[in-house]
């Protein structure tokens, strides 16, 4: 989305002012309508300007989030969720303004099925709060995004990660949601059961639909066990063409790795800088392998030789932990590393994906476009599933730069959708990709407003994300 398409909606001035004095009375010192904590809540870790609320609601129990969303319906007001603010498309913006419903403090482990292999939280459960809490069970939650998000905001913008190769994203790891829907009532979309035949699949609904359909306050995850070994390392190779295609071999020959992540010479530069990291300034894969100890070394020596058939390596694995913990950090501080390329620039984080087999292509294409700008826009990717980040550094006051950030975006969305891809492999619409759903789902888009209408009619959960234009108005 261009700065300029950014556009404040009607607001509801009189349904907002009724809304404000009703939640004040009910939640006391839980209501707040400061501009900083308003401003922090239309916050989210990208470019786009900050639309903030008109209070914010910290709920405790679903209960809350029902009151909440009842006074916002009886009142025509929209209401957004707010997880942990990590977000990267404009999420928790209020363009129409309304009330932020804040689910942080919903943060107990509700159960936990060790021997079914899964556990209820409240939504607002971070991942790594809940891997602490399960580190003595012999089980973890395997999806990391990076961040430390809440669950329910995983859930919510069907989140992604570093172990998706292995482990799948969200979409594969929520069995069940219990949410809260536009008039206030509570569903419960599913059991615990690993399949079932019965009726249309809400959780799937839910997943991925960015709070404009129900605001999600308790998720049912898939947990796995720790892996008695793991192995990871760092493997070096000439171009981003001879990493993508070692990937590709990887997965063909069925070698069952758990993150293969590339950076390209770019952004290995500032790694290396930021995390004193000491490999060649190449394209580079950072791996790991779960199982046995016999399982995680066979398969790394798998993998070397088939790097050494790219003209890759050599491929320095270990399976000390604090060796692999220092690689993964450096891994995932790749953003505060890029932002040393240009300091004092704004960071555009945007991703896409594509099939493998266009992955090369894809990169490859999208690296000339980012020289043809002339921008400073390292990559990083979760490659295993086609799936790869761009970082685009920019000067935030010079409207010719952003114009640039802008057409790249655009033109890189395009091109993952003409490989018979996705303009988002994990961050999701929000306000930042709108423009792009009907180029990558046609009459699909129609579809996704009858659903909204029907389970939304007021427009008031989220409005401005996800579905472009048409139906984007709130109030009487």
């Amino acid at each position: 989305m261009a700065l300029s398409d950014l556009k404040a909606m009607a607001r509801n001035e009189e349904g907002i002012a009724a809304a404000l004095g009703i939640l004040k009375q009910q939640f006391g010192e839980r209501f707040q309508t400061g501009q900083a904590i308003r401003e922090q809540h239309g916050h989210t870790t990208t470019y786009l300007p900050n639309q903030a609320p008109d209070g914010v609601v910290f709920a405790e129990s679903t209960a809350d989030v029902q009151y909440v969303v009842r006074v916002c319906a009886a009142h025509h007001v929209p209401v957004i969720a707010f997880g942990t603010g990590t977000s990267l498309e404009g999420h928790v913006n209020a363009p129409a303004g309304g009330i932020s419903l804040d689910i942080s403090r919903m943060d107990k482990v509700v159960s936990v099925n060790a021997d079914d292999l899964d556990c209820t939280v409240e939504a607002g459960v971070t991942r790594e709060a809940l891997n602490n809490y399960l580190r003595d069970t012999g089980l973890f939650f395997p999806i990391d995004p990076g961040a430390n998000a809440s669950l329910g905001g995983m859930a919510a913008t069907r989140a992604s990660g570093t172990n998706a190769v292995r482990y799948g994203t969200m979409r594969e790891n929520v069995l069940s949601l219990r949410a809260v829907m536009a008039d206030g009532s509570e569903v419960v979309t599913s059991h615990r059961a690993r399949k079932s035949s019965a009726g249309y699949d809400l959780t799937r609904l839910l997943v991925g639909s960015e709070g404009t359909l129900g605001i999600i306050t308790e998720v049912t995850l898939r947990l796995q066990g720790i892996p008695q070994a793991i192995s990871g390392g760092v493997c070096p190779f000439p171009t981003v063409e001879a990493a993508c295609q070692a990937v590709i071999t990887t997965i063909q020959m069925g070698i069952p790795v758990a993150r293969i992540e590339l950076v390209n010479a770019l952004q290995m530069r500032a790694m290396k800088n930021y995390s004193k990291l000491d490999y060649p300034e190449s394209p580079c894969l950072f791996l790991e392998f779960h199982g046995s100890d016999a399982s995680v070394a066979e398969q790394a020596e798998s993998f070397g030789e088939i790097a050494t058939e790219y003209g890759g390596g050599p491929f320095l694995w270990t399976t000390v932990a604090e060796e692999r913990a220092k690689l993964w950090k450096a891994r995932h501080d790749a953003y505060w590393a890029s932002q040393t390329l240009r300091p004092g620039a704004r960071a555009l984080s945007t991703d896409a994906c594509v099939p493998i087999s266009r992955l090369a292509d894809c990169i490859a294409e999208t690296e000339a476009d980012i020289a043809r700008l002339g921008l400073i826009a390292p990559i990083v990717g979760h490659v295993g599933d086609g799936n790869f980040h761009t970082l685009v550094l920019m000067d935030q006051n010079d409207p010719a730069d952003i114009g640039r950030a802008e057409e790249f975006v655009k033109r890189l969305a395009e091109r993952a959708i003409s490989m018979d891809g996705t303009s988002t492999g994990e961050h999701g619409i929000g306000q930042g990709k709108m423009g792009l759903m009907e180029r990558e789902h046609g009459h699909g888009v129609q579809v996704m407003r009858t659903i909204k209408a029907a389970l939304d009619p007021q427009n008031i959960l989220n409005p401005g994300k996800v579905l472009p234009a048409a139906e984007q108005s709130t109030g009487h």
